[in-house]
């Protein structure tokens, strides 16, 4: 890993922030990106950089097709092409159900989320093809194969990062560009930790072969596999980081 390029979107806190730090551990030089959180993520930058690791902080609205082509830019004159992009980038979806919910909530997180995987996978395409070499994995969710009360909106998007993941991994596998997802399960210390009350975790728990619900570090070691040489002969697959709650 050591001397390649990361591009993590979303990574100021929970799941991105764990891997931002972990592929920085392994020697990659990290890319933090974030849309609002500026001090949280340069906060992540820091704590890389004291463990003796390379990070810069970058703003951009990864659904925006010119703020992304101004990350990338700014990467390139940095540090050169972006060799692995970690999409975790989650942008805002309505909890309620399905009677209760209009076209423009679901419509629009199918939207949000499809834009952002486009236009963000398209972006680093072209130094991945030049160089024949590429790492490009998806955060997904269980929800999008295990549905739960209210949560429609996430799970119906989630499950169409996917199969695009499928398709995009299908096409550029002959130019030496991996793509893969990872689902995880419920993540206790997220941002989005409160969906599950008390009780629902702990029946989450119960429901756990392992004992316990993903902590971010869980999720970013199978996104550090992905984004290594480890996995090269490894692309359209679907990683569940669940400790055995959903099998398939």
């Amino acid at each position: 890993m050591t001397g390649r390029v990361a591009l993590v979107t979303g990574s100021s806190s929970g799941i991105g922030a764990a891997t931002a730090r972990l592929l920085a551990a392994r020697g990659m030089r990290v890319v933090v990106n974030y849309l609002h959180s500026e001090a949280a993520a340069h906060e992540v930058v820091a704590g890389i950089e004291a463990a003796g690791g390379q990070a810069i902080a970058v703003q951009a609205d990864v659904r925006d097709p010119a703020a992304v082509d101004a990350l990338v830019e700014r990467v390139r004159q940095t540090w050169g092409g972006i060799d692995v992009l970690v999409h975790n980038a989650l942008t805002p979806y309505a909890i309620k159900p399905f009677r209760d919910m209009t076209w423009e909530e679901l419509g629009g997180k199918l939207d949000d989320e499809m834009r952002a995987a486009f236009v963000v996978t398209k972006a680093v395409l072209p130094a991945m093809t030049e160089q024949h070499w590429g790492r490009v994995i998806f955060l997904g969710t269980g929800l999008s194969r295990r549905p739960r009360a209210d949560m429609i909106a996430l799970g119906t998007a989630k499950a169409a990062l996917t199969q695009f993941g499928r398709y995009v991994a299908q096409e550029l596998g002959p130019q030496g560009i991996t793509v893969n997802v990872v689902e995880p399960g419920p993540v206790a210390e997220t941002r989005i930790s409160h969906v599950l009350d008390d009780q629902q975790t702990r029946r989450q728990v119960a429901a756990t072969p392992v004992g316990r619900l993903a902590l971010p570090a869980d999720v970013a070691q199978a996104v550090a596999f992905y984004a290594s040489e480890d996995s090269g002969f490894m692309t359209g697959t679907t990683a569940a980081v669940n400790g055995g709650m959903d099998m398939f």
